[in-house]
């Protein structure tokens, strides 16, 4: 069995090291979860789906529920408190002395680099899951997707609740036609 302190002490270093949070944390994430065998290849896209869905931060989300397959509550809340325990700090001491360099060319410089890099990382590690799972019609769907944020300018909410509604229905028809009626 995992320790309460091994799970905390894993999702701290990711917290401490992962700047950028949300989707620059996934592949860190996913990484430290394989390297230790903790979740499998198959339950990791449940996961991150899940995360997704659920309200709030998809790398608390995901803390929360990394840390229960692996220990119940008591492990959510470990691997919670060490994700975002670092990030806590680091913007509580930014937010204390921001206000002397928010206007420094250098500051400026390093977000404006970084902003690429982010959105790289997190186009990388889509590509990759879906090169992983991912059938034909999933990525018929993503690029729809993007198409529509991206080009169309269409609401993620209306292609969220359109899909919902999609995979409700052919569920639906998919169930009635196993069981025969």
């Amino acid at each position: 069995m995992v320790s309460l302190w091994k799970i905390f002490a894993v999702f701290a270093k990711i917290g401490a090291f992962t700047i950028g949070g949300g989707y620059m944390m996934v592949p860190a994430i996913e990484a430290e979860i394989r390297k230790y065998g903790w979740i499998s290849d198959e339950e990791l896209p449940d996961i991150v789906a899940l995360s997704q869905s659920a309200p709030g931060l998809l790398t608390v989300n995901m803390s929360i529920f990394a840390g229960y397959r692996l220990r119940g509550i008591p492990g959510s809340i470990a691997a919670t408190l060490g994700s975002i325990m670092a990030p806590f700090l680091i913007i509580l001491a930014i937010a204390m002395f921001f206000t002397n360099f928010k206007d420094s060319a250098v500051v400026e410089a390093i977000f404006t680099g970084v902003r690429p890099v982010a959105v790289a990382i997190i186009a990388a590690y889509t590509v990759k899951l879906m090169r992983r799972q991912g059938r034909w019609w999933q990525w018929a769907v993503s690029l729809a997707t993007l198409a529509g944020i991206a080009l169309l300018k269409i609401s993620a909410i209306y292609i969220l609740l359109t899909t919902i509604v999609l995979a409700a229905v052919l569920a639906f028809f998919r169930q009635r036609r196993a069981s025969g009626r």
